[in-house]
């Protein structure tokens, strides 16, 4: 499957304003990719209409980009099956509070299925959720997801840049990264990583920044993180 796992919609503060749910499924349709993320940051609200939009042009999964204590960025995937509402339960209640500025933020907009304005969330999405990185995890685990550092080797808001390392404790089910041969050097200092699934995604906060098709994983693949894990 040709994927794209990392797509903010207009819901991220940092997004443009017409990334909204029919915007992002038919560029992923038109560039031929078989299945999406969208994971705004601290938050599923806009996902509610997805199934809608997305029936009959491309495959998905629920995504949310969390950040944790420490200013790492997480994304969690659960399948459609999941309960979004446990969801945002859990994000609501950990957030740290700060009113969103839109004026310098951005808008944080929500749309149903037909692209209309339904809501803005008014608190600023783009802060921590008051638990560690090993914490967020767990509770990914708990609620059947999978987890990946998401921009691993990024200057800002990675594991490798707050951390300076990934330790072997951190039940991580993948990594995202920029480059391939961020692979590479990855598991040379962390052998222990080999085994882990390797993503290459966007993170598009514009329509153009969606993928092309050029990274593959095997649905089997894909779909065995949760089957290895949850069984």
């Amino acid at each position: 499957m040709f994927y794209d796992l990392h797509i903010h919609s207009a819901l991220s503060p940092c997004s443009d304003d017409d990334m909204t749910l029919n915007n992002i499924v038919n560029m992923a349709y038109l560039k031929e990719l078989d299945i999406i993320a969208i994971t705004d940051h601290n938050s599923v609200k806009q996902l509610y209409h997805l199934p809608t939009v997305a029936k009959g042009k491309v495959k998905y999964v629920y995504g949310v980009e969390i950040q944790s204590r420490e200013e790492v960025h997480i994304l969690a995937y659960f399948l459609e099956n999941q309960c979004l509402d446990d969801i945002q339960l859990f994000l609501d209640s950990y957030l740290i509070e700060e009113p969103n500025d839109e004026y310098y933020f951005g808008h944080q907009y929500i749309f149903n299925e037909f692209d209309q304005i339904i809501d803005e969330e008014r608190r600023l999405l783009i802060k921590s959720l008051d638990l560690s990185v090993e914490e967020i995890i767990n509770w990914i685990h708990d609620h059947h997801g999978i987890a990946v550092f998401a921009h691993a080797m990024s200057e800002r808001f990675s594991i490798m840049h707050v951390f300076m390392g990934i330790d072997e404790t951190l039940d991580i089910d993948g990594i995202e990264i920029t480059e391939s041969k961020h692979q590479e050097e990855l598991i040379d200092r962390y052998p222990y990583l080999k085994n882990k699934a390797w993503f290459i995604s966007s993170d598009a906060h514009r329509l153009d920044m969606i993928s092309e098709p050029r990274y593959q994983i095997s649905e089997e693949d894909f779909y065995g993180l949760w089957r290895r894990r949850y069984g």
